[in-house]
């Protein structure tokens, strides 16, 4: 799914945030990526959806050199990865329910599944009450559960969710640690940027930890 071949990163020309990163996510697994505030956990997630080219090194996304990928092709790769971002990126003229529904509107889904399946997840992340409110009139950890519905609706092939549980309390946190784990065992491959060490173990699942730019199992 996705490979890292001796990957380094910098911005600009300051010093490498990345270096020397190898690692191989297989499709259907479930990973943490752990370290600790500034570590470079977003960097990677950055690397890994296309938003950032890597210094030096190779990047393989769905078995597809990325530095070797016509620009043209790479909105039908990101498409087929979920991103839940720290700032959410939600869009404040719409609604929740609207907001959610994007994906399955952008890839053609009729309307009776955007309104059968939108409100269901809603409801599951704890927003039952809120389908039609826009996101400046709910709170953060509303507006972060809003982004992580918005990310899985559509069932992507690979999920990449950065702090995910940030904003809210430990009931919800691990209410959405049992969606990921729900949408992994429906084959999406999952990758949970986190420093909440008392989350992640409670859960057996491997983890990738950085530490002075470079990354390492645990």
């Amino acid at each position: 799914m996705v490979t890292f071949e001796e990957v380094g990163l910098r911005y600009g020309r300051g010093p490498e945030i990345l270096q020397d990163v190898n690692f191989a996510l297989p499709a259907g697994s479930f990973h943490f990526l752990t370290g600790m505030s500034g570590a470079g956990k977003s960097s990677l997630l950055r690397l890994i959806y296309l938003a950032a080219r890597p210094s030096s090194g190779r990047i393989r996304l769905f078995g597809q050199d990325i530095s070797r990928l016509p620009r043209a092709e790479m909105p039908a790769l990101r498409r087929r990865v979920g991103v839940v971002f720290q700032d959410f990126r939600l869009l404040d003229h719409l609604s929740a329910l609207d907001n959610v529904a994007l994906p399955l509107r952008v890839a053609g889904a009729r309307e009776s599944e955007v309104q059968k399946h939108v409100p269901e997840l809603l409801s599951w992340v704890g927003l039952s009450e809120y389908l039609h409110a826009k996101p400046p009139t709910l709170s953060g950890g509303q507006q972060q559960r809003v982004a992580i519905a918005r990310a899985v609706i559509a069932r992507p092939d690979l999920l990449l969710a950065d702090e995910p549980t940030g904003n809210v309390d430990d009931h919800i946190a691990m209410r959405l640690l049992y969606l990921f784990e729900e949408l992994n065992r429906l084959g999406t491959t999952i990758v949970i940027a986190t420093h909440n060490e008392a989350l992640v173990s409670r859960f057996n699942h491997p983890r990738l930890h950085i530490e002075r730019g470079r990354v390492e199992r645990v």
